[in-house]
């Protein structure tokens, strides 16, 4: 995933503190050695789902990514073997799905939520052969997914400092907007606000995870779940093709924050509110239409001249990449 530059913006009401995070503990040259303990179907679906996507948990006892990591970073991971230019695998980035206490309280053990890439070949560059249609397995993502309890892992990390909560969580509200894996850092946040050992936060919490499928969607009992037991907490699903209710045609995320405008309004109009986006590239422009429609883009949106005299839904994808940068309060990582 990657991170939007958040250097040299102005600083506005309700502007979080962000804790210092520890970065580069391990190093891609040496990386430690974890061990998985648990690996699982995360899809609502099961095998049925259109994806195949996993709930990853490695132990790093014993090693500098022990107690080293917050909710919200991301760790590498060194896929064994060469590439077809006999040079070792680089490393990938995978989001943390852990609080900062990690799965087992202690941070000893973090997990991620890994997606098998499975696909056709297509030309890359223009010598590729447009013919060549072959299987494509993604090297990382399948060489986690087969890995059972007990198996060796190379890690590197963490990285990241931008996408994280702040240091008083009880000082802000939070709407947490995720596609596919993007869920991942928001499993781990949830946990660390409504289960953390210092207890529930009070603040208002709005997840929306956007999905093709309902069955693709990722730890939804888990959510359901917590949304019974925490009146703070609203869980939304957006599903982009399949009707649901109020939605005959499906959605995607920001289509159903305009939809329900009624919740999400006064939250965007909020000084006391961040917003964090995670999942596909592309998907945070039509979020930021729909903050600037709602009035709020003070408080997110940092314009230029020529964006703010025109209407916000006839922006273009193009003028907002180099006519938009974004405030403190809010976060993005897409991939």
């Amino acid at each position: 995933m990657s991170a939007e530059t958040h250097a040299a913006v102005p600083i506005v009401p309700g502007e979080p503190v962000l804790p210092e995070a520890r970065m580069h503990l391990v190093r891609p040259k040496e990386p430690v050695t974890g061990r998985i303990v648990e690996t699982r179907l995360c899809t609502l679906g099961g095998r049925k789902a259109a994806g195949i996507v996993r709930h990853i948990a490695i132990d790093v006892s014993g090693t500098p990514l022990a107690g080293g990591f917050r909710v919200g970073q991301s760790f590498g991971v060194v896929p064994p073997g060469l590439d077809d230019r006999g040079k070792p695998h680089a490393l990938r980035l995978y989001s943390i799905a852990s609080p900062t206490f990690g799965e087992d309280g202690e941070g000893r053990i973090v997990a991620t939520t890994v997606k098998r890439t499975i696909a056709e070949r297509e030309p890359q560059k223009p010598d590729d052969d447009p013919a060549d249609h072959r299987l494509f397995l993604g090297v990382a993502s399948n060489f986690l997914c087969d890995l059972k309890p007990g198996d060796e892992v190379k890690l590197t990390g963490p990285q990241g400092k931008r996408f994280l909560l702040p240091v008083d969580p009880s000082m802000h509200d939070y709407i947490f907007l995720a596609t596919g894996t993007g869920i991942a850092p928001f499993r781990g946040m949830v946990k660390e606000l409504l289960e953390g050992p210092a207890g529930p936060t009070s603040s208002r919490i709005h997840l929306v995870m956007g999905t093709p499928y309902r069955t693709d969607l990722l730890y939804d009992e888990y959510f359901r779940t917590l949304a019974a037991k925490h009146p703070n907490f609203h869980y939304h699903t957006a599903i982009s093709r399949e009707p649901g209710e109020g939605a005959p045609r499906g959605e995607y995320v920001d289509q159903y924050v305009a939809r329900h405008g009624s919740v999400f309004r006064p939250l965007f109009r909020s000084p006391r509110t961040l917003v964090y986006v995670c999942g596909i590239l592309g998907m945070q422009f039509g979020v930021y239409k729909e903050i600037a429609a709602e009035g709020a883009a003070d408080g997110f949106l940092i314009l230029s001249d020529e964006l703010k005299a025109v209407d916000p839904r006839t922006w273009t994808t193009e003028q907002m990449k180099r006519q938009i940068r974004t405030t403190h309060r809010f976060m993005l990582e897409v991939y």
